[in-house]
Parts: C-alpha cells; sequence; structure tokens
C-alpha cells in the first residue's frame, strides 16, 4: 500500500511539473505581430529626366520567409509595377531591408506579397492587405504618406458614379479630369464638358461604382454634330485592373479624332489596331441610342435614331465575334475628352448630354 501510494504521489507531482512546463513553454512563445512596411528612401522628384530610373528603399519587419516586396509607381491615375524588366519582385535582406528602382511618380507602394502572386502590371487601384498581400504602404514623392480622398459621385438614371479627377492617359493624350465638369440638371440628364482654354483644357468622365457583367448596354445621347474634331465623347466598358491587352474593353466611341473629314463613330472591341476590331460609320445630327449586346463570345453594337425602340430602324449594327473579352471586373464609362494628336486642335470648349443610360441582363 505505500509503495502504491508513492507513486501515485510521484505521478501526480509529474503530471503537475509536466502541465506547469507546458503552459511556461505557451507563455514564452513570441506572438506572431502584423508586417510593417517602412520607406527610408523615396526619389526626388526631377522633372528634367522622369524616365531615368531611380532608387527606392526601405525595411519590413514580420516578414515570413518567402515574401517578397512588388513596388508601385503612380503616374496620371494609374499605378505601374516597378521595375518595367519583367521581374517585378523586390528581395527582402535577412535584416528587413529591402532596395529596388523605380520610374518616377507621384507617389509609391509597396506590398509585401506571398510566393506565388502575381501582381496587376497596371491598376488603377492597389490591392488591398488579404490573401496574397501581407502588408501595404504608400508614400508620395516628399516621402510622406499619401493621403487619396474617396472620388465625388453622383446619380444618374438610378446608378452610382464616381466622377474622376487628375491627369489622366486617354488614347495617347494626357487629359486633366475636373469633376466640375460634371453633373445632371433638373431632368437627370448627365452632362459632360471640356473647359479651359487652349493652353489648359479639363475634361470629364465618370464611371459606374460596380461591375454590372454580361447584358444589354444603352445610351440616349443628344446631337453631337457640334463636336469639334478633336473632342472624343467615349461610352465603354473598362477593367482598370491588368493589362491593355486585357481591359475587358468595349467601344462606341464619338469622334473625328483630329481631322474634319473623318467619319464621326465607331465600334471597337479592343485592340483597335486589329482590322477585324473596328467598325467606323458616320452618325447625323439628332438624338441617337447607342447600345451593345455582351454575352459570352459575342457582342452586338447598334445605333438608332432617337430612344431607340424597336419600331425605329437601325443607323448601324455590327456583331462581333472574334477578340470578345469575357466579363470579370469592368465597369462602365461615359467620358468627354481631348485627343491631342489630330490635324485639327481644340479651339473652344465642348459639351455633351447623356439623357439616359440602361442597363438590361
Amino acid at each position: 500500500m505505500k509503495c502504491h501510494s508513492y507513486i501515485v504521489a510521484t505521478c501526480a507531482a509529474l503530471s503537475v511539473f509536466a502541465v506547469g512546463v507546458a503552459l511556461t513553454a505557451c507563455r514564452s512563445q513570441p506572438v506572431t505581430s502584423t508586417p510593417t512596411i517602412v520607406f527610408s528612401q523615396v526619389p526626388a522628384e526631377n522633372s528634367n529626366a522622369p524616365e531615368q530610373a531611380r532608387i527606392i528603399a526601405g525595411r519590413v519587419t514580420g516578414a515570413r520567409p518567402g515574401q517578397r516586396i512588388v513596388l508601385y509607381a503612380r503616374n496620371d491615375g494609374r499605378w505601374g509595377v516597378q521595375p518595367y524588366s519583367g521581374e517585378p519582385f523586390t528581395k527582402i535582406e535577412d535584416d528587413g531591408r529591402w532596395a529596388g528602382s523605380t520610374q518616377l511618380g507621384s507617389d509609391y507602394a509597396a506590398l509585401l506579397v506571398e510566393t506565388g502572386y502575381r501582381p496587376p502590371e497596371l491598376t488603377e487601384s492597389l490591392p488591398v492587405v488579404g490573401p496574397g498581400v501581407a502588408a501595404l504602404a504608400i508614400v508620395n514623392d516628399r516621402g510622406t504618406a499619401a493621403v487619396f480622398p474617396p472620388p465625388k459621385t453622383l446619380n444618374f438614371s438610378g446608378y452610382e458614379w464616381a466622377m474622376s479627377s487628375g491627369p489622366i492617359y486617354r488614347a495617347g493624350s494626357r487629359n486633366f479630369f475636373d469633376p466640375a465638369n460634371v453633373w445632371t440638371d433638373a431632368n437627370g440628364a448627365l452632362h459632360l464638358r471640356i473647359s479651359g482654354s487652349q493652353s489648359k483644357w479639363s475634361a470629364a468622365e465618370v464611371s459606374l461604382t460596380r461591375s454590372l457583367g454580361y447584358g444589354t448596354y444603352r445610351f440616349q445621347v443628344r446631337d453631337i454634330s457640334h463636336l469639334e474634331p478633336s473632342a472624343v465623347l467615349t461610352l465603354v466598358s473598362w477593367d482598370g485592373v491588368g493589362t491593355d491587352q486585357n481591359r475587358r474593353e468595349l467601344d462606341v466611341e464619338l469622334s473625328r479624332w483630329g481631322y474634319i473629314n473623318n467619319d464621326n463613330a465607331h465600334y471597337v472591341v479592343q485592340p483597335y489596331y486589329v482590322p477585324a476590331n473596328i467598325v467606323r460609320f458616320r452618325i447625323p445630327a439628332g438624338v441617337f441610342t447607342h447600345a451593345f449586346h455582351w454575352e459570352p463570345g459575342q457582342v452586338t453594337f447598334s445605333s438608332a435614331a432617337g430612344s431607340g425602340s424597336a419600331a425605329i430602324p437601325l443607323l448601324k449594327q455590327h456583331v462581333f465575334t472574334s477578340g470578345v473579352p469575357a466579363a470579370g471586373n469592368e465597369s462602365v464609362r461615359i467620358a468627354l475628352y481631348v485627343f491631342e494628336q489630330g490635324q485639327v486642335p481644340l479651339k473652344n470648349g465642348n459639351e455633351v448630354v447623356i439623357e439616359k443610360f440602361e442597363y438590361l441582363p
């Protein structure tokens, strides 16, 4: 009995000791902290040589093995991955330091990403912290935290639209978009204008705040025969993430592209330089409804006088079955801007009115 009691007591003591050791071990385990990124060197602004690569550097804490840095520079409304060499990843040294090269930009971003993450080459919105992205830091060209106010919005035809602002390239031309050039009138029609002077024009653009996908898109547009040759009205689908070869871009573009005798309308499945992807035609004066019906592997464009009802003969219709993009993260955009590469420069302000937008799934 005494021997048995001794064994039981010894086992109990050992059990208490083991539990204590386990608890101590648990308490001594380091708590995994959220990784952070800081910048130690940001390129100074130098407009004399904007294409020259500069050094950008920083440090990351809390990175796990296999994680890497992806760098972005922001210019003209888009973030471009840096460097442009085709290798988008920057190595993290054992002490957490990293350094890479970048083109000059108005703002810079560093992402801590997981192994296998594929960053977009060009994007209007940076990836957020979540699957594949462990941390994100953004600074401006002065090395201080960048601040991006949310875009101004308006309601038109029952949808919420964001108004573009700042310098953005459109059709190879640098435009400055000003929300003051966008408004709706008492009847609910959308007005877009180009304002300013020949020394500095400002343009207008709105984009749907959500993606609609496959379906029929209709735009009822007032007479555009007054537009100058270098003014461009676009009614498009556009994906702001990815590459210019995969923007899910379908276009109704109303412009003479800087030449007096050009046709003033065309349908496009981008890229436009493929001959089978573009159809040009002329639109006479008057109200017209332009539409495209998008389905897997096919898109049908059409233009009809007035409200575009079935009883009115079509002015133009064309079906594309080659190169039609699949639906994804695109949104509808309506823009009025200046094309700077034509023969006839813009002389005056221009304005267009979109009476109504409709979407039918």
